[in-house]
């Protein structure tokens, strides 16, 4: 099933994350109880999960951002796909992606960006096969 996150999935979807970046499981704390209510309240915030057997296997966020430009069409912005490597090469991020690029269409954004640092090629294909390409824009990032 692929569907928003809601308040009952943060265990599930933490325990996804930790196969992206490696990234560790956060201590519980009121700074993060917070922060999980802003993204949940946030009408411009989406988190989008793949759901098996009331697992969350696989995700990916889609914020759509206002914008002056382009007509004041928004835009979207995909960050932090992710699929536990047991469930990969089943089609479930690329459901992630087409419900995110549904969640676009629906706002009226003009594009949906996806940046990745991943470099080894299967990866890139995987992307460019969704739709995406890396020939009209070349992204920079400053860490901070």
């Amino acid at each position: 099933m692929i569907r928003e996150i809601n308040e009952a999935d943060f265990d599930g979807l933490m325990q996804l994350y930790t196969h992206l970046h490696e990234n560790p499981i956060p201590e519980k704390s009121s700074a993060l109880t917070a922060l999980w209510q802003q993204i949940l309240c946030d009408q411009s915030h989406h988190i989008i999960v793949a759901e098996i057997d009331e697992k969350i296997v696989s995700s990916c966020v889609c914020v759509i951002i206002p914008n002056l430009t382009h007509a004041q069409r928004p835009y979207a912005l995909v960050e932090n796909v992710v699929t536990h490597p047991d469930y990969r090469k089943r089609g479930l991020a690329s459901a992630c992606l087409d419900f995110a690029k549904r969640l676009a269409i629906q706002n009226n954004c003009y594009k949906i960006s996806l940046m990745t640092g991943a470099k080894d090629a299967e990866t890139l294909r995987f992307y460019e096969h969704a739709g995406y390409n890396r020939k009209d824009k070349t992204a920079f990032i400053q860490w901070l």
